[in-house]
């Protein structure tokens, strides 16, 4: 059965570069059959979100506090992966920067999904993964769309999740690592097909304060370390809860 078109959802071209994304870390990534080392599981992070708002001159302003509770066990795995990168893949591995660069191509590449711009997500999202996302967003919404928007101030909360090391049968090195993202979204979508998320009410000003829902995405980054192979990272794994799982 033909899937439908859904009006405004076409490709257009885009000259952005993944390296001003990833922190002058930008790559391209040539995908194949491997044998992957055993990953350790994701971490238990809880976000807790208490929004509140001040300001001098009773002018309130929107302000959020956000609490991580990792398993310690984990925490300290995913640290010897991270060892390991640095030692034996790239000695100028840093897991911040790399969270921060995570963070704008996140943002970036949601923005670009929310517009159903397929072609500038060319070079930055693996090509079967782009087809399969089409199919995904020709069903959705407009309101489904607009919550997969995401502009960087509305990111609550980041944290590295699977961190994968791989090989394949020809020698190829492989690295992945699951980052996982919180974050406010104003969409207007049906509490029957949300749940499990978390509804806010912030405070803008002084109207009427804002619902805001709080939603997750899980992208997976990868990148070959062969030798004599460009350094690339792209995008294998998008989810959005709800939206696009």
């Amino acid at each position: 059965m033909a899937l439908p078109v859904l009006r405004g959802c076409h490709r257009v071209s885009s000259t952005l570069s993944f390296t001003r994304l990833f922190l002058n870390e930008g790559r391209v990534l040539t995908r194949s059959g491997r044998t992957r080392l055993p990953p350790p599981p994701a971490p238990a992070a809880v976000p807790a979100l208490r929004p509140y708002s001040s300001a001098p001159g009773g002018q309130q302003n929107q302000k959020v506090v956000v609490f991580g509770i990792p398993n310690p066990f984990i925490w300290v795995r995913t640290r010897v992966y991270y060892f390991l990168i640095r030692a034996y893949f790239d000695k100028e591995f840093r897991i911040e920067e790399f969270t921060e660069g995570a963070q704008q191509a996140f943002s970036h590449v949601s923005r670009l999904l929310a517009k159903c711009q397929l072609d500038a997500l060319e070079g930055l999202v693996a090509k079967d993964l782009i087809g399969k996302l089409e199919q995904k967003l020709n069903l959705l919404p407009s309101n489904y769309k607009k919550a997969l928007s995401v502009e960087l101030e509305e990111i609550m909360y980041t944290t590295p999740g699977d961190v994968g090391i791989y090989y394949d049968d020809d020698g190829r090195k492989f690295v992945s690592i699951l980052m996982r993202f919180w974050y406010l979204t104003s969409a207007r979508i049906p509490d029957d097909t949300m749940e499990g998320t978390r509804v806010f009410e912030v405070a803008l000003g002084e109207g009427e304060p804002e619902t805001k829902r709080l939603l997750t995405a899980h992208y997976e980054f990868q990148r070959e370390f062969t030798k004599g192979v460009a350094p690339a990272w792209t995008i294998t794994r998008i989810e959005h809860s709800k939206l696009l799982d």
